[in-house]
């Protein structure tokens, strides 16, 4: 069978995706930009965009100036990438191996399926007439190799279907680009007077080699099928299903039951182990006469409990007419989605500090990793924060005041306050950044300050004024000014604790 590939790219493929989203923006040039070196640049444009000129890589202020009234949306991170993912895995319906073609484009190993749609320009059709009616500006070729197909799809402008054995014709009129090379090699190329693959195709490949690197004569090679290129085709996700034939057929409610919950403690096995949960389950029940019993349940929220999702099958029962028995039990779970991880409680009820089970768990723990790996804290009177816990002798003794909850405090709190570097409005303004560890924060949110002083009758020193901040990453630290603000004199600025 002589192998077919299909090259598909989305010229315009994030900006397209948000106009589906939003179909205001299909009568205005809108870009997406994303920050870079200090700058707004742009990474995609739609239609009405590029044929005013604005192309990737422009800084968003020089392509106002062209386009006043361009409209500037700040770039999702990894949108391309998921959209390409879940293009390819549209396109399976058409071909069983599909791979994503970074940034912009799908490849398709489409030896032997064409012909299921009437052959290749009817198969072409039908893909892009489908992909254009979703709203993204599609091209795609079709070649005996992926190199021809994929520089006919981005630069052809004859037939898009070349025939095994044309790839010579087919390509010598492009581009250099159309060969998948990077862009200095490109350019060099263009420069040399090199501008079309035919002016350079027949040269030795040493000479090539010599003058622009391995890579060249490569591309060249594969895009011509003297060298042998493989994809890496997407796996979409197995469902979620399981199945249990019989070797008996069943008849009874009992069995019934029985093999529900066998088929429930697999598949949710498997949706812990994931984190997942379920939120409809399918059940068919094949019989012997080739009929089919289906049910279906449904839940609330994400849930993969075995005794609840057997209750809720158990109501179903009725609706289970066996007649002369079952054979096959397949349990589906069609719609699935994460769940959060809940702590598992380490022992039922309330017993409390004085449960003997708690203790014995604690010494087979201590056993395990040393008497100073598990400590218990208890609250002391102090308004000095290194001094406001203090370590418990034994698990039963009782605090001799309550915890603080009025006031906001870290979930770690450093034993020793660690000098940072902050950059900070003058007098009592929260600070902008910090350097801690060489690394800088930028802080985005900050409450405070709230002071407290030191407790005099123990020892004399500045007061502190403490913040609460949250870093661009939403990372939040405790830090704390030491003394007051004096005018020429330096700060002494430290970091004390990390909330959760």
């Amino acid at each position: 069978m002589e192998k077919r590939y299909a090259s598909i790219v989305f010229r315009h493929l994030t900006a397209d995706r948000l106009a589906i989203r939003y179909p205001g923006l299909r009568s205005v040039p809108f870009v997406l930009a994303t920050p870079m070196h200090g700058r707004m640049v742009i990474t995609a444009a739609n239609a009405l965009a590029a044929a005013e000129g604005v192309i990737q890589g422009m800084v968003v202020a020089d392509a106002k100036v062209c386009l006043p009234k361009l409209v500037v949306m700040n770039e999702p991170p990894g949108l391309a990438q998921r959209l390409l993912r879940a293009l390819g895995l549209w396109c399976i319906r058409y071909t069983p191996v599909v791979a994503v073609d970074p940034p912009d484009g799908l490849l398709l190993d489409i030896s032997g399926c064409a012909h299921l749609w009437g052959g290749e320009r009817s198969y072409l059709k039908e893909i892009v007439t489908r992909l254009r009616g979703k709203g993204y500006d599609t091209r795609m070729a079709i070649a005996g190799t992926i190199g021809t197909a994929w520089a006919v799809a981005r630069f052809g402008k004859a037939s898009p279907i070349i025939a095994n054995g044309t790839e010579v014709e087919a390509l010598r009129p492009l581009p250099p680009a159309a060969l998948r090379l990077d862009p200095d090699t490109a350019d060099r190329l263009i420069r040399l007077g090199l501008r079309s693959v035919g002016s350079f195709m027949d040269m030795p490949p040493a000479v090539l080699r010599r003058r622009f690197g391995g890579g060249l004569p490569a591309r060249l090679r594969q895009a011509l099928g003297q060298e042998a290129e493989y994809i890496a085709p997407l796996r979409p996700a197995p469902p979620y299903d399981e199945r249990l034939p019989c070797l008996d057929p069943i008849r009874t409610a009992a069995g019934i039951e029985l093999a529900i919950g066998r088929l429930l403690d697999t598949l949710c096995a498997r949706l812990a182990g994931e984190g997942k949960g379920l939120r409809k389950a399918v059940l068919r029940c094949h019989r012997v006469d080739g009929k089919t019993v289906q049910v279906t349940i449904n839940t609330s929220r994400p849930s993969a409990s075995v005794p609840h999702l057997l209750r809720l099958f158990q109501l179903q029962l009725p609706r289970i007419e066996p007649a002369l028995g079952i054979e096959l039990f397949v349990l589906e779970a069609p719609t699935v989605e994460d769940t959060a991880p809940v702590q598992e409680a380490l022992w039922a009820g309330n017993p409390g500090l004085e449960d003997t089970a708690l203790a014995e768990l604690l010494d087979r723990l201590k056993s395990r990793s040393g008497t100073r790996a598990i400590r218990r804290y208890l609250p002391a009177e102090h308004h000095w924060p290194e001094r406001s816990i203090k370590e418990a002798t034994t698990i039963a003794e009782r605090p001799a005041t309550a915890w603080t909850t009025d006031k906001p405090r870290p979930a770690r709190l450093l034993a020793t306050p660690e000098p940072v570097e902050v950059t900070a409005p003058i007098p009592d303004y929260p600070p902008m950044l910090f350097r801690y560890k060489g690394e800088v924060h930028l802080i985005a949110k900050a409450d405070g300050p709230e002071r407290i002083e030191r407790e005099w009758w123990m020892e004399s020193g500045e007061h502190r004024d403490y913040y609460c901040v949250e870093d661009q990453h939403g990372k939040r630290y405790w830090l704390f000014r030491s003394g007051h603000y004096r005018e020429g004199e330096p700060q002494h600025w430290f970091l004390h604790g990390f909330f959760a």
